[in-house]
């Protein structure tokens, strides 16, 4: 069967004058940058990491609170106050010690994520869109600073479009759908060519309120925005579901890659599993399977989730709700968990 490379760039000068250095495509199951397999030739006990995508949420890099009544809670202790620029100059300057340690990719995203990592309300406002689904312009600024930086560093942001908790601030299906192709159509006219996008974390999660957003529909959602293009360009696209769930056939079908959660997930042994699962489903097509969310840190031991993702070839994501999801986040390597993850994305690529 002839391989299908898909590419997330076309021939021409960048757009408004955005620098195109970095380059994504997929490539069969493989992630390119630049035309190259990533961790090109690379193996680890016996297991190909050429290809893969080692990544981590780190999703806050843009948060901010509109709500005055709850801002107060993510102050930084030496000024007594938030400051989402701030949060987004640390983000950046974190950003190539991630890269020398071997991470190529991190999630962040346009709603965020729960700032206290699980929470069973959320009161506060923290997405970048306005309540009929247009792109608020301070958002747009710092989102724009961390995809230039990335693209400077040969990295591979995954921009994750909408989260659970926050869908219920747009007012309409209209406003979803305004502010994914608000969404898409910025990246593309600043001709990121570094870019993935998830529409919706854990679509499945029984929070959404938006209709749009529910498994049954995100697949017109998938679609509708693989669609989107500019001078022959569209973004790679896929949606999550929630941990250990594997996503439904119709939205593995319609996925550029298939994005898995090992949240909660305490045995390898079903990490390997789901990862099988998506392969076994009718409709399945070689391309990436990729963790990008799983809070397990079992770093030290023989078996454990991220080496299980491996042993399958399938990308896999750390996701420290204390370290890296609550603000005010340290986005540097300031705890014991942190630097055992780092220290393993370095073994397992080969890199720093």
């Amino acid at each position: 069967m002839q391989r299908r490379t898909l590419l997330l760039s076309a021939l021409g000068a960048p757009l408004f004058g955005a620098p195109a250095r970095t380059e994504v495509a997929i490539d069969g199951d493989r992630f390119l940058i630049n035309g190259k397999p990533t961790y090109a030739g690379r193996t680890w006990k016996g297991k190909k990491i050429e290809g893969l995508l080692m990544n981590s949420r780190m999703i806050q890099g843009i948060f901010d609170d509109r709500n005055s009544l709850t801002v107060d809670r993510w102050k930084y202790p030496d000024t007594g106050k938030w400051d989402a620029d701030r949060n987004t100059r640390e983000f950046i300057a974190a950003m190539p010690e991630w890269r020398r340690h071997g991470l190529l990719s991190f999630t962040i995203g346009m709603q965020g994520g729960s700032p206290e990592g699980y929470s069973k309300s959320q009161p506060w406002e923290t997405g970048a869109f306005r309540p009929d689904g247009s792109l608020i312009p301070e958002y747009r600024k710092r989102l724009t600073l961390i995809l230039d930086r990335a693209n400077e560093l040969g990295m591979v942001p995954i921009v994750s479009v909408f989260y659970f908790g926050q869908d219920e601030r747009l007012t309409s299906d209209q406003a979803v759908r305004k502010a994914l192709m608000e969404t898409a159509d910025f990246i593309l006219s600043r001709d990121y060519r570094n870019v993935l996008l998830e529409v919706a974390n854990e679509c499945d999660n029984r929070a959404y309120q938006q209709a749009t957003l529910k498994p049954e529909l995100i697949p017109v959602l998938i679609r509708d925005v693989r669609n989107v293009t500019k001078r022959g360009r569209r973004l790679l696209t896929g949606t999550s579901f929630n941990g250990g769930r594997i996503p439904a056939e119709p939205v593995v079908a319609a996925s550029d890659y298939v994005i898995l959660h090992g949240n909660g997930v305490k045995d390898p042994a079903v990490i390997r599993q789901m990862v099988q699962r998506v392969r076994q489903q009718p409709s399945y097509r070689p391309k990436p399977i990729l963790f990008n969310e799983d809070d397990h840190f079992d770093f030290d031991k023989d078996d454990n989730n991220f080496k299980a993702a491996i042993d399958e070839y399938a990308s896999w994501g750390y996701f420290d709700p204390d370290g890296y999801q609550s603000p005010p986040v340290n986005w540097g390597l300031n705890t014991d968990r942190k630097r055992a993850f780092f220290r393993m994305v370095s073994e397992v690529t080969g890199e720093k």
